[in-house]
């Protein structure tokens, strides 16, 4: 022991008393990815009892999780303590069966790890005097001992169940499925008591705060506190100099002509939300960059593309389409396998090249992939949301780019890559900027920092408002826009809409269904400033996402895709009068879409008569006499709405649709509550007016939506108004 640490233990250093429950836990040889349990949340509380330990003022550093005896894995798990450190060590407390057990079933033992961690406390020379709790379950037995011991408790949720429950359903699992294999219920439950108990509570990103605590009824953003986890800088450096000699590095230029160019890097999984597609057209579409730079995508592993899931064989497919359209052999590296080992040692050969990483996902609510390039010495391009952000505000390592337009990328490329004297300043400032921000003797120095006042009581204490506990657990209603012809319309009371929105995002779920593509959606979101909402429905319905990652509804996909064969339909619509296929941006898996001349063309009666003989039922949508989707005859808006308020077991009657488009009108007959703003009475919906449940409004665009939800008093009783009868 050092004689600093000494006279520290000697007058009383702090005392840490850290909680994670679940999972296998101890100081090396981590069995990551061995199952749901056992991911990056132990690895993170390992780390940071270690960085805690280490620094200068604190004492000792309990981390309590459950003991295992289970003759399938190491006896090691049993052990009643482990050293991590001088000041560190793994406490593991009996609760429940001897056997490991996942944490979706250990709801019931949650008491018995309470009580035996008091006893295990008070039987301390010292109690704690700071309790920290990871993830939900760790959260219940926190809460549970800070109120019995009376000692702060700071919290880190990792994931929340309100945010997972989204998950799931989109997977394909319904609600009672849902409950029965992960408790969830319990779990939100254990958070909501958490956070009333929590005097912190911890994040990774700012956008975590406002996407995803928000959610809860006990959310108080002056509770929270932005602390990123450190990465691992043993294993993340700039280069040395011999990465030219790994096998990684043979993988990767065995594509290239010109191996010796800088490379432009993307890792990520292959998955549409990562956006790589559009990196591909930015790269085809500069010459100077194809001059300039080689492209490599690691995209995951693969033996054969067609083993893979559908998402990620339609990426994949997509990426060898635009290689071949823009002719880039020669340019563009995708190896089809690489190890986790190898990844430090590709973002080294990148930056030696003097490349740049590119991050130019969708969506991205934190981004290691940035901070372990940045620990690598490579400048940054990054979509300018959530986390990247937050990291090149802290790095000064890059430019954030709109993922949505590939000219935007490109320009961001280019500005890193062609700069030689720049480049070297942001490799430089990124190297600054991840010890001082993103090491983990960074957080644990912002952390003291942090608790230092509440375990001292200098600091105002917490002051917690009275919280109203909604009586439904979920959301019990939701409203439903178009976008193009309805939401914006009205520019100007777009903003007032969007913040009656977000006050009441806690009971009421906020949906669009539009006839665009994701992309498109989200680039005119983007462009009017309208929150990512929890219900993104595209395509004419033939797509689903949810916030906040975007999550594709895999369920609804299967769903729909039974019978449907693009190709046939494609050659019985060819020699048709009077149509025209929309350009290749406006396609998609499960929608084809013409121009429609109604003079020359076929009726659809008569369209659809025609695709029967070939034994294809179709859904067909005319919308403003110009345009005709064709989509499979299990999707349409409509179809997709009623998908989504039975998984979320929202009522029909409780969800308000505000249409623009004949594309629109089966979303607002039958039991929806529904609204005709005023610009569109006269055109395609006004065929709707004599249907009782349909508002139709004086206002235009979003101002219409208001009224409508006065109308029908949507945020409070949700009904119709009661007609006075006439004397």
């Amino acid at each position: 022991m050092t004689e600093e640490k000494a006279e520290q233990q000697k007058n009383g250093g702090l005392y840490l008393g850290l909680f994670s429950i679940h999972g296998l836990i101890r100081g090396y040889d981590l069995e990551l990815g061995r199952d749901a349990d056992t991911g990056g949340q132990t690895k993170y509380v390992v780390e940071v009892a270690c960085a805690l330990a280490a620094q200068p003022g604190v004492a000792r550093v309990d981390l309590l999780t459950r003991a295992v005896e289970d003759p399938e894995i190491n006896s090691e798990y049993a052990e009643p303590f482990e050293v991590l450190s001088e000041d560190a060590r793994i406490v593991r407390i009996k609760a429940g069966p001897e056997g490991y057990i996942p944490k979706e079933a250990l709801w019931d033992h949650l008491d018995a790890f309470v009580d035996n961690s008091i006893l295990f406390f008070r039987n301390q020379d010292r109690l704690p005097d700071l309790l920290h709790s990871h993830y939900a379950d760790a959260g219940y037995v926190g809460s549970r001992v800070s109120h019995v011991l009376g000692i702060p408790l700071i919290h880190t949720g990792h994931s929340l169940g309100r945010v997972k429950r989204r998950r799931l359903l989109a997977s394909g699992l319904d609600t009672p499925q849902i409950e029965e294999r992960y408790n969830m219920a319990r779990r939100i439950e254990a958070e909501e008591m958490t956070l009333a108990s929590a005097e912190r509570v911890i994040t990774s990103t700012n956008q975590e705060i406002e996407e995803q605590y928000a959610l809860y009824d006990y959310y108080q953003p002056e509770q929270m506190r932005v602390i990123p986890p450190g990465t691992d800088l043993t294993r993340f450096y700039p280069p040395e100099g011999n990465e030219w000699h790994a096998s990684i590095t043979d993988a990767i230029t065995r594509f290239l002509r010109e191996p010796e160019k800088p490379i432009i890097l993307a890792l990520s999984r292959p998955d549409t939300r990562k956006n790589i597609g559009a990196l591909i057209t930015a790269y085809g579409e500069s010459r100077k960059l194809q001059e300039s730079a080689n492209l490599v995508i690691v995209a995951g592993n693969r033996d054969d593309i067609n083993d893979l899931d559908a998402g990620a064989q339609e990426v994949f497919n997509d990426m060898m389409q635009q290689i071949d359209r823009y002719d880039l052999y020669g340019k563009v590296a995708y190896p089809k396998h690489h190890a986790a080992d190898d990844v430090p040692l590709i973002y080294r050969l990148t930056a030696f090249s003097g490349g740049v990483f590119v991050n130019p996902a969708l969506t991205e609510p934190f981004g290691l992939t940035l901070i372990e390039a940045a620990a690598s010495g490579l400048p940054i391009v990054a979509t300018e949301d959530g986390g990247p952000r937050d990291i090149i505000q802290n790095c000064n390592n890059g430019v954030l780019v709109n993922p949505l337009e590939p000219d935007a990328i490109a320009k961001g490329i280019e500005e890193v890559l062609l700069d030689w004297e720049g480049w070297q300043h942001r490799s430089t400032q990124g190297l600054k900027g991840v010890r001082e921000h993103y090491s983990w003797e960074a957080h644990a120095v912002r952390y003291l920092e942090m608790v230092r006042p509440i375990i001292e009581k200098t600091s105002e204490p917490l002051v917690r408002p009275p919280t109203a506990r909604r009586p439904m657990l979920y959301h019990d209603r939701a409203i439903f826009t178009d976008l193009d012809k309805n939401l914006l319309d009205c520019p100007d009371s777009l903003p007032a809409l969007i913040q009656m929105i977000r006050e009441n995002r806690k009971g009421a779920s906020f949906g669009i269904a539009t006839g665009r593509r994701l992309d498109s959606a989200l680039r005119l979101m983007k462009q009017h400033a309208i929150p990512e909402p929890d219900v993104l429905i595209t395509s004419c319905g033939t797509s689903i996402h949810y916030a906040p990652k975007l999550t594709e509804d895999t369920g609804w996909t299967r769903h729909i895709e039974k019978q449907w064969t693009p190709q046939v339909v494609k050659r019985v619509m060819a020699p048709l009068p009077g149509l025209i296929l929309q350009p290749k941006a406006e396609q998609s898996r499960f929608k084809i879409s013409y121009y429609i001349d109604p003079e020359n063309a076929p009726s659809p009666d008569e369209i659809n008569g025609l695709l029967y003989q070939e034994e294809q039922s179709v859904n067909l949508i005319l919308s403003f006499g110009q345009f005709l989707d064709i989509l499979p005859i299990r999707a349409s808006k409509g179809l997709a709405l009623r998908y989504m308020a039975a998984r979320f077991e929202i009522p029909l009657q409780q969800i308000l649709v505000a249409g623009g488009s004949g594309a629109d009108e089966d979303m607002m007959r039958g039991n929806t509550l529904a609204v005709v703003v005023g610009n569109r009475h006269h055109e395609e919906l006004s065929q709707l007016e004599d249907s009782e449940r349909i508002y139709f409004a004086v206002a235009r665009g979003a101002g219409g939506i208001m009224e409508a939800i006065d109308y029908y008093d949507f945020y409070g009783k949700c009904r119709m108004p009661i007609e006075t009868p006439q004397e």
